[in-house]
């Protein structure tokens, strides 16, 4: 292969097993890109090459053996055997760092792995490294990591949405063919459109959350990054099941038709036919760019004209959706984050002549970043006595409701959602910094499918001035398949557009190993603007 960092990850997969090329070869090669442009992304925080590609030769063992044993064998090995996986730097993997973006994590090492890291290594897949977010996963842009800011590969300037930004952006800038992310309030779809990528949030519970730094835990969900639906179903086949160490863990049964998504164009745009898909009034929301709007109505009429059928539907509650969200994250967010207190792990304060309180609050103030302390803040008010039954409770009962539109939605017969994942595209270093309300808005199309618990997946559908569009499919509980199907059958009908052949447009611009970093492009924007 000329370059498999190029290839879909179904396709590296099939070249693994034909011997037309070695996952130490293809790692290698995705360990070059990650290494070479990482000075301008920094999309990665840490990357263990000599570790992947020992895990890498092992893949290539069992590839060899399967081989052996004859072409059963080889059928039976999981197509992410053998190829680069990158993790979001909140999922635990023994021994290795994992830091949240935050310094009060700095220097803290894993004692144990993930459940979904244990799943991967026994797919054989190879972990290359832990990619930069937003601290704590709370921020839509990845401007909030401790550690720096995260470039778009269309355009360094720019952010390539967050929290999982640094994900996002090692799959969309071929530094790994799989990623994973977390998605409490659209943090795997935003940075999914911004990036163009497909990302994906499963319904809540199908992924379990052991091992994974805990941000809002009853919305908290990991998913698949990938380049296309196939390939993100079979990273959510790896990782997806039940682990009796988290309770919020389903039961309900993987579906192994994940890794049967139609290859052939014809076969997977027929899904479409018949199929009823809604289409809420509510996503397109006020300050939607109208470029964006553009490239959604044009991908509605495109799966109208595959055989679909689009009714327009109401969601009468989504405007109370992102009040809602921000009274119960912040409240959940404020306890999960108690327990940095500089005692047990991580970033510690000891001031001279300082007491435990001293300590305690030096600790987190030095620890955590200004938005993090934002949403302490905001959550400890809204739990506070006299608070607690005007805001959250209020607001998990809004909640409830806001579940109840969709239940609604599907129970009337309608296969799916279709809307806007992001009502804008990729904005510049900055333009949302001093203005969290605007911030915020940028999740207003994603968050309510956390609130509800439900599935939801975003793939690409154009560009509006040069920067990728994400087209959002939402489904009922435990419908990652078809939601799966129907990105696969957009994909199909899609096959012959331009964009689908454009590659992220600066990412000669982040071979230049002495070009300014995001955090110097970040600095140099803030003082044109001053």
């Amino acid at each position: 292969m000329t370059d498999p960092t190029r290839s879909f990850g179904h396709e590296l997969a099939a070249a693994l097993r034909a011997g037309e090329v070695s996952s130490r070869e293809l790692t290698q090669a995705h360990l070059e890109n990650a290494e070479r442009q990482n000075h301008a992304l920094n999309a990665w925080l840490s990357i263990d090459a000599e570790e992947a590609l020992r895990q890498a030769d092992a893949a290539d063992a069992r590839i060899a053996v399967a081989r052996v044993e004859g072409s059963e064998a080889l059928a039976g090995l999981h197509p992410l055997l053998g190829l680069p996986v990158a993790l979001k730097d909140l999922v635990s993997v023994a021994g290795g760092p994992c830091t949240a973006g935050s310094r009060i994590l700095e220097g803290y090492r894993a004692p144990y792995d993930a459940h979904i890291t244990e799943r991967l290594r026994d797919a054989g897949a190879v972990l290359i490294g832990k990619t930069n977010m937003d601290e704590f996963a709370m921020g839509s842009s990845n401007e909030w990591s401790a550690f720096g800011q995260v470039s778009n590969p269309w355009d360094l300037d720019r952010v390539p949405g967050g929290s999982s930004g640094g994900s996002a952006t090692a799959v969309a800038a071929f530094h790994s063919p799989f990623g994973i992310g977390t998605d409490t309030g659209g943090s795997i779809r935003q940075p999914a459109a911004l990036t163009g990528t497909v990302g994906l949030k499963p319904t809540y519970g199908r992924v379990s959350r052991y091992g994974i730094v805990a941000f809002a835990s009853s919305l908290d969900q990991i998913g698949p990054f990938a380049r296309d639906s196939r390939d993100a179903a079979a990273l959510l086949h790896a990782i997806a099941g039940r682990d009796e160490r988290d309770a919020t863990s389903s039961p309900v049964p993987v579906p192994d038709e994940l890794l049967d998504i139609p290859a052939a164009d014809d076969e997977a745009a027929a899904w479409l036919e018949g199929k009823r898909l809604g289409l809420p009034a509510e996503y397109f929301v006020k300050g939607m760019e109208p470029g964006v709007e553009e490239r959604i109505r044009q991908a509605v009429d495109a799966l109208e004209g595959a055989g679909a059928t689009v009714e327009e539907v109401s969601l009468p509650h989504t405007d109370y959706g992102l009040a809602t969200y921000y009274i119960v994250v912040p409240a959940e967010a404020s306890a999960n984050l108690a327990r940095y207190d500089g005692v047990r792990y991580g970033h510690s304060v000891r001031l001279e002549g300082g007491d435990f309180i001293a300590d305690y609050l030096a600790t987190r103030g030095e620890g955590f970043g200004p938005e993090v302390k934002r949403r302490i803040m905001l959550g400890t008010y809204a739990l506070s006595a006299g608070y607690y039954d005007a805001f959250y409770l209020k607001a998990q009962k809004v909640r409830t409701l806001i579940k109840r539109d969709f239940d609604e939605v599907f129970e009337s017969g309608i296969d799916a959602l279709v809307a806007p994942t992001s009502p804008s595209v990729a904005f510049k270093f900055g333009a949302r910094i001093a203005d969290p309300v605007a911030m915020y808005l940028s999740d207003a199309c994603t968050l309510p499918a956390n609130m509800a618990g439900i599935a939801g997946l975003s793939v690409p559908c154009g560009l509006s001035d040069g920067l990728p569009v994400g087209l959002q499919f939402i489904g009922a509980p435990w419908s990652e398949l078809e939601l799966l199907r129907f990105g696969r059958a957009y994909e199909a009908i899609t096959v012959d557009a331009d964009w689908r052949r454009l590659e992220p447009t600066q990412l000669s611009i982040a071979d230049d190993a002495a070009g300014p970093t995001p955090s110097e492009r970040a600095a140099r924007l803030a003082a044109a603007v001053a």
